[in-house]
């Protein structure tokens, strides 16, 4: 196993094809994984969460040159002031990160990777501070068995938890997974916008002359909640926008609208990837509060997802009490830490 270092835009480019490549037979393939989302999270250095950072991109290849693991890393000033390794992508908006590997070649490349950054060619760092491992990832178990061979200390805390609905082979098999109230609740809010005062319709954005349309009124409807309207700054805002242009491009956008009449009620910002739904923004026009339009949308999505064939939909980190009406069974993001 042979590790290079990539400290560079330019060098990162070099290697695109070849990251989504590995990490579609990786231990946890999530599109927060993808070079194209991470290199536009770059771009901003997560919509401006962090004021600096230094991209250090391991990679290891085998003998016949094949790319078989990254470790995606910038080194920066962590939440604790501390100078840390971090997940590229770390914190705020990327909701699952982790090593790009397969299983089976974990155990090796994490003692490869554990052994140079320890050793006298790594950059100086106070902490290994890894966040939003899921808590059913093979990575946590290696590198916690790698640090012990180290004589490294290593700590493990549990940040969020990310519900997560495995889907079934229809909408009523689907219906009659969840409680009885939560099912007559999402049935009678549907019977209601379909006799609702103006026409209510729902759609998914597949044009891209419309898209920078479309990606104002979305954020226009994030701003409608205070909190997300103070989280959408200049920077974060060109941040979102360019996710969604990235996930546009890549074929794995699914950006949704529902509208009464001629306004637009509520969306969805998710990633369409993998065989399953990633919910990952939404906003409300709180002048339908009535219709609940953000529930009914949410409601055609899991429909469609359905009928589409995928496995799961992933709501991702939040505990927010819609998610479990839904059917939403929590899973755990984590922050696994290493100090020498």
């Amino acid at each position: 196993m042979r590790l290079e270092i990539l400290r560079t835009l330019p060098e990162l480019e070099t290697i695109a094809h070849e990251w989504n490549q590995l990490l579609e037979n990786s231990a946890n393939n999530v599109p927060f994984l993808r070079h194209e989302y991470l290199t536009t999270w770059w771009g901003t250095l997560g919509g401006g969460e962090w004021e600096h950072g230094e991209l250090y991109i391991v990679t290891a290849r085998n003998d016949a040159g094949e790319l078989i693991g990254i470790a995606p890393l910038f080194l920066t000033k962590n939440l604790d002031g501390k100078q840390a390794l971090m997940l590229l992508g770390s914190i705020e908006i990327s909701d699952y990160l982790d090593f790009i590997v397969s299983k089976d070649k974990l155990p090796a490349f994490m003692d490869a990777l554990l052994e140079h950054l320890t050793g006298p060619d790594a950059p100086p760092w106070d902490v290994l501070d890894w966040y939003n491992i899921l808590d059913d990832s093979p990575t946590l178990p290696t590198l916690e068995a790698g640090a012990q061979k180290l004589g490294l200390n290593y700590s493990l805390e549990q940040l969020q938890p990310a519900p997560r609905i495995t889907l079934a082979a229809d909408w009523e098999e689907y219906l009659m997974g969840i409680q009885g109230k939560q099912r007559r609740e999402i049935r009678r809010k549907l019977r209601r916008s379909e006799g609702f005062y103006a026409p209510v319709n729902w759609y998914i954005v597949e044009d891209e002359e419309v898209l920078d349309d479309e990606i104002d009124a979305f954020l226009d409807l994030m701003a409608y909640d205070p909190e997300k309207e103070a989280f959408l700054t200049d920077v974060m805002s060109s941040q979102m926008r360019a996710s969604v242009h990235t996930a546009f491009q890549e074929g794995w956008l699914q950006l949704a609208f529902i509208t009464v009449g001629d306004e637009k009620a509520a969306a969805y910002f998710n990633f369409d990837y993998g065989n399953q739904v990633w919910v990952y923004n939404s906003g409300i026009n709180f002048k339908f509060q009535e219709l609940s339009p953000g529930w009914v949308l949410l409601a055609y999505l899991i429909q469609w997802a359905i009928d589409h064939g995928r496995e799961h939909f992933d709501m991702m980190r939040g505990d927010e009490i819609y998610k479990y009406r839904f059917g939403g069974v929590d899973r755990f993001v984590m922050r696994a830490q290493i100090r020498k």
